[in-house]
C-alpha cells in the first residue's frame, strides 16, 4: 500500500524524510542513493532475433512439414525433402520480417523521465542527472520542466501541471501545497507533482518522496509486466484446426500403412513411401505461407492508410472486434482546448461568431481575453494557429485573435497578478496608445461575481447575479470548462496592481465556455461501429459531466449513465463484467481502472481493442486484443505496448482496420475453403489406390509439386481479393466457432469425391486406351490441376454465383496467378528436365480436350452445389 504522501502535512512530510527545506547534505545523498538506488525503472532485455526467428516456427502444421522432410531425407529422397524445406524456410523468413513488434513497452518509460533536476543540497541550488534524486531532495520546477520523481509540493506560485499522459486529463491542473484527503483521486492530488508529468505555467518546489520504481509512472510498468498477452482468435482458431487436421492426418498414415502391409500386396518400403505421400497430400503446404502473406498484405495497405501494423495478427483480429475501449483525449476528441459558447448580458454567442464587432460586450470580453493571458501564440498559416502555455489561455487567446488580430499592439502591459489556485483568477494593468487604463480579471466565475457591481450591456447596467448563475450552470451541464470576465476602468494611471485594486467596483462583461471537441470524424466512424456489431465504450480521466456532454456530442449509447472509478472500485470483477454491457462511459479512471475494464469485457467473451495514447493506457493496451495507440500524441510507452499505431490520430482509421481485418479473414476463409478439398482429393486418391491394391494415379513427389506450385500459385491469389460490399454490414464473427465448420467438412468431402473421381477417371480411362503409366500419370495431374483452376473462380465468391459479379473487375491477381500457373504446368508437362525428375510425359491435345471437359464439368457442379445451398440453408451459411 503507498504511503498518502498527498494527506500528509509539510512539516509531517520533512520529518518522515528526515529532510528540510534548504535539502540534503551531499554524504546523506550519497547514503541514500546506495539505499534506494538510480532513479530509473528496471530494464527489461529484448528479445534475441535468432529465438524471434526460430519461433515462427512454432506451427503444428510446420512441425508435420519437418518430419516428413526427415522422413524423407531418410530415405534418400532429396528432392522431395529440399523442397518442402524450402516452403517451411519462406513461410519463417515471411513472418519473421513481417513481424516486426518490438517487446521494450517498459524500457520506454525511461524516456519520459526528465534528464536533469534542479536540486537544493547542502543550502545551494545545482543541476544533477535526474537518475541520482533520492527521496528527502528538494526540487526547483519551473514551466516547461518534465517531474524528475514524485514530489509533495511545498513551496507553490500559480503552478499548473499538463497530466493527461500519466491521468487522461485534458485541461491543465493547478497545483497547491494543501493536503488532500486520504482517497483522493490521482486525478485531483493537488498537493503532488509526479513523474513525467509536464509543468505548463509558474514554478514550485517539492520534496522528493518516491523514486524509480515505486513512482506512479514506476506501478504502470510493474503493470505492465503482470499483464498477459492474449492470444489473437486467428492463432487460437489455428492451432485448433492445425492439432485437429495433425492427429487426422497421422491417424489416417498409420490405418493406411498397416491396411497396406497386412491386407494388400504392397512392402514395407512402398507402404512407407505410400504414407509419407498420403500425409504430404494431406497437409495443406501452402496455408502458413498464405496466412502470413495475406495478413503482410493487410499491412501493407493499412500502412497506406495512416495504420501501423506491429504485429501481423492483429490485422485479422480486428475484423472480430466487439467493443472499441476509446480514451477520450486526443483520440475522439482534439486535445485542443476550444471556445466553445461566449455569453454577456444580452446575448449567447456559438463558436462561429457572426456579430459585428461593434458590439460592446463582445469586442470587451475578446479584448480581455487577448489581454489578460500568459500563452504566447504563432500563426502558422492563415488560420492555424500553434500556442504556448496553459492550454485554456490559449484557447481564449485564439478566440480573442481571429477577431481581434492587431488590437494588440495598441495596448502596453503595466502589471499582473499571477493566477493562484488559492483566488483563482488572473489580474492585469494595461493601458493603450490614447492613455486609457484598464484592469482585467479572469478565472473562476464564482471568486469573481462577488467582486461585481455592475454588468456591461451597451453601457454598464445595474449587476444582476442570478442570471450569470444560471448561465453558468447551463454551460457545466454541457460539459464546458467556464471562464468568468470582468473589468475596471482606471483612471489613477497607476504603475503597480495590487489585491485591493480588484475587491470590488468591477464590471461583469460575460463568460466563455470551453471544451475540448470531438473530432469531425468520430461520429461517422461511430455509426459505422454499430452498423458492424461493435461496441463502443469512452474511458477519460475527465470529471463525469465533460464526459457525458462528449459522448451525447459523438451519439455514444447510454451516455447519460456514466461510470466513474470510484465506483469500480468497489466492484469486484466478476460483478462489474455482468454490470459491463449496460455502461459505455467511463469517468475519472485511473491505469488499474482501465485494464480492470479490458479484463472484465474478455471475461465477458469480449474481443476487445482498446485506444490511447497516454503512459496510464499502457496497460490495457497490452491487456487488450488489440491495443491501438495514437501516432502524433501517444507516449513511446502507449506505441511499443500497442499491436497497431495509428499514425494520423484519426478515429476513423480503426473503422478502415476493421474493414481490412474483416476481408482479411473472408480471404484467409477462402484460402482454406480452396486448399482443404484439394488436399482431401489427393489423399483420398492415395487411400483408394491402397484399398485396390492397385498403382497411385499421383506419384507423393508429384503431389508435392501440386501443392507447393500449382495449388499455392493459385490459393495466393485469394490472400489479394478485394473488400466484399456487406463486409460492414454483418456481426462480428463468434471466435467460439471453429475454423473447419460442418458445412466446411461436407463440402470437404464432396470437392474431394468429385476431384478423386477427376483423378481416378482419366487415370483410369488413359490407361484402359494404352497410354503409358507416365502419361496417365501426367494427365491426372494436369486433371487435378484444372480441377483447382475451376474451383478457384467458384470459391472467389462464396456466398453467390461466381462467374459474374463486381469481383470481376479487380482480378488483376488472380489473372496472374493463372498465368504463372499455365507457365509452370506446360514447363511441368514438357520440359525434359522436369520429366526426369518428376517421371511425366508430354500430352497430346485429344488428351487435353478430356482434361479441360472433366474441369467444366467439376465447375458446373461446385456452382450447383452453391446454389443448392443457398436456396435452403441462406448465404450465411455459405460463409462458415
Amino acid at each position: 500500500m503507498t504511503f498518502p504522501w498527498c494527506s500528509t502535512s509539510v512539516p509531517s512530510v520533512f520529518n518522515m524524510l528526515e529532510s528540510n527545506k534548504e535539502g540534503l547534505k551531499l554524504e546523506e545523498a550519497q547514503k541514500r542513493l546506495e539505499t534506494y538506488g538510480l532513479n530509473q525503472l528496471p530494464k527489461k532485455k529484448p528479445p534475441n532475433p535468432i529465438f524471434r526467428f526460430l519461433f515462427q516456427f512454432h506451427n503444428l502444421l510446420i512441425y508435420l512439414l519437418l518430419a516428413a522432410s526427415l522422413l524423407t531425407a531418410f530415405l534418400h529422397h532429396w528432392v522431395d525433402m529440399y523442397v518442402i524445406l524450402m516452403v517451411v524456410i519462406l513461410d519463417a523468413c515471411i513472418g519473421f520480417f513481417q513481424e516486426t513488434k518490438a517487446e521494450n513497452a517498459i524500457n520506454a518509460i525511461k524516456n519520459i523521465l526528465a534528464l536533469q533536476a534542479r536540486v537544493k543540497r547542502n543550502n545551494t541550488t545545482t543541476e544533477i542527472n535526474a537518475k541520482f534524486l533520492v527521496p528527502g531532495d528538494v526540487v526547483f520546477l519551473q514551466a516547461g520542466d518534465k517531474v524528475p520523481a514524485d514530489l509533495r509540493l511545498f513551496f507553490v506560485k500559480g503552478l499548473k501541471m499538463e497530466e493527461s499522459s500519466l491521468t487522461g486529463e485534458s485541461t491543465s491542473v493547478e497545483k497547491n501545497e494543501e493536503p488532500v484527503e486520504k482517497n483522493t483521486p490521482l486525478t485531483d492530488r493537488t498537493s503532488m507533482a509526479y513523474a513525467g508529468t509536464l509543468v505548463t505555467s509558474r514554478q514550485s518546489m517539492g520534496i522528493v518522496v518516491q523514486t524509480g520504481a515505486q513512482t506512479e509512472l514506476g506501478k504502470i510498468s510493474h503493470m505492465m509486466e503482470t499483464v498477459q498477452e492474449v492470444k489473437t482468435p486467428l492463432i487460437e482458431q489455428m492451432e485448433k484446426f492445425s492439432r485437429g487436421l495433425a492427429f487426422c492426418i497421422i491417424m489416417m498414415a498409420i490405418i493406411s500403412f498397416l491396411f497396406g502391409v497386412f491386407f494388400r500386396d504392397f512392402t514395407l518400403s512402398e507402404m512407407f513411401m505410400i504414407a509419407v505421400g498420403f500425409s504430404v497430400s494431406a497437409i495443406p503446404e501452402g496455408l502458413p505461407i498464405i496466412l502470413t502473406v495475406a495478413l503482410a498484405i493487410g499491412v501493407q495497405k493499412m500502412a497506406k492508410q495512416n495504420a501501423i501494423i506491429r504485429h501481423l495478427p492483429a490485422v485479422e483480429t480486428l475484423g472480430c472486434v466487439t467493443v472499441i475501449c476509446s480514451d477520450k483525449t486526443g483520440t475522439l476528441t482534439k486535445n485542443e482546448m476550444t471556445t466553445q459558447t461566449i455569453v454577456t448580458a444580452k446575448e449567447t454567442f456559438s463558436k462561429e461568431i457572426k456579430k459585428p464587432l461593434n458590439h460592446p460586450s463582445l469586442h470587451q470580453i475578446l479584448l480581455g481575453a487577448l489581454l489578460c493571458n500568459d500563452a504566447e501564440i504563432i500563426q502558422q498559416k492563415k488560420d492555424v494557429y500553434e500556442f504556448s502555455g496553459d492550454p485554456t489561455d490559449g484557447a481564449l487567446l485564439i478566440s480573442a485573435i481571429q477577431e481581434l488580430p492587431h488590437e494588440k499592439e495598441n495596448w502596453q502591459k503595466i502589471d499582473t497578478i499571477p493566477f493562484d489556485s488559492k483566488h483563482r483568477f488572473m489580474a492585469s494593468l494595461h493601458q493603450s496608445k490614447d492613455g486609457e487604463s484598464v484592469i482585467f480579471i479572469k478565472g473562476s466565475p464564482e471568486h469573481i461575481l462577488d467582486r461585481c457591481s455592475s454588468q456591461l450591456e451597451e453601457k454598464e447596467k445595474p449587476f444582476q447575479k442570478e442570471y450569470w448563475e444560471t448561465k453558468i450552470l447551463e454551460l457545466a451541464s454541457k460539459g464546458q470548462r467556464v471562464i468568468g470576465m470582468a473589468y475596471k476602468k482606471d483612471s489613477s494611471n497607476k504603475k503597480h496592481l495590487h489585491f485591493h485594486d480588484v475587491e470590488k467596483d468591477l464590471c461583469f462583461i460575460g463568460l466563455f465556455g470551453l471544451i475540448d471537441p470531438p473530432r469531425k470524424e468520430v461520429l461517422a466512424a461511430i455509426k459505422e461501429c454499430y452498423s458492424a456489431g461493435i461496441r463502443v465504450k469512452m474511458i477519460t480521466g475527465d470529471h463525469a459531466a465533460t464526459a457525458r456532454a462528449i459522448a451525447q456530442q459523438i451519439h455514444l449509447k447510454n451516455a447519460e449513465d456514466v461510470f466513474t472509478g470510484q465506483e469500480l472500485d468497489h466492484l469486484s470483477l466478476e460483478k462489474f463484467a455482468s454490470q459491463v454491457q449496460m455502461v459505455d462511459v467511463f469517468a475519472r479512471t485511473s491505469p488499474e481502472h482501465k485494464l480492470f475494464l479490458v479484463q472484465a469485457l474478455q471475461k465477458d467473451n469480449e474481443v476487445v481493442a482498446m485506444t490511447g495514447d497516454g503512459v496510464n493506457d499502457a496497460p490495457a493496451l497490452k491487456q487488450a486484443h488489440v491495443g491501438v495507440a495514437m501516432g502524433k500524441r501517444g507516449t513511446e510507452v502507449a506505441k511499443e505496448s500497442s499491436e497497431m499505431v495509428i499514425a494520423d490520430d484519426n478515429f476513423a482509421t480503426i473503422v478502415k482496420a476493421v474493414k481490412e481485418g474483416r476481408t482479411i479473414y473472408d480471404n484467409v476463409k477462402k484460402s482454406i475453403f480452396f486448399l482443404l478439398p484439394i488436399n482431401g482429393g489427393e489423399s483420398l486418391s492415395v487411400i483408394l489406390a491402397v484399398f485396390f491394391n492397385t498403382i497411385l494415379p499421383i506419384t507423393p513427389l508429384q503431389i508435392l509439386w501440386v501443392n507447393l506450385v500449382s495449388s499455392f500459385t493459385l490459393a495466393m491469389t485469394l490472400a489479394f481479393e478485394p473488400m466484399e460490399k456487406d463486409v460492414m454490414s454483418r456481426k462480428p464473427r463468434n471466435i467460439q466457432e471453429a475454423l473447419v465448420s460442418s458445412y466446411l467438412l461436407q463440402r470437404i468431402g464432396f470437392i474431394s469425391i468429385l476431384f478423386t473421381l477427376g483423378i481416378f477417371g482419366i487415370f483410369t480411362w488413359l490407361r484402359f486406351h494404352g497410354a503409358s503409366i507416365g502419361i496417365a500419370r501426367t494427365a491426372a495431374v494436369n486433371t487435378l490441376v484444372t480441377l483447382e483452376l475451376f474451383y478457384l473462380v467458384s470459391v472467389r465468391v462464396l456466398s453467390h454465383a461466381s462467374f459474374f459479379g463486381a469481383h470481376w473487375k479487380k482480378s488483376f491477381h488472380f489473372f496472374v496467378g493463372v498465368g504463372l500457373l499455365l507457365l509452370v504446368q506446360g514447363i511441368f508437362t514438357y520440359a525434359p528436365f522436369m520429366q526426369d525428375i518428376l517421371d511425366t510425359e508430354s500430352l497430346g491435345w485429344a488428351q487435353w480436350k478430356i482434361i479441360l471437359s472433366i474441369g467444366l464439368i467439376g465447375y458446373i457442379l461446385f456452382e450447383a452445389e452453391k446454389w443448392i445451398r443457398r436456396v435452403f440453408f441462406g448465404k450465411s451459411k455459405l460463409r462458415n
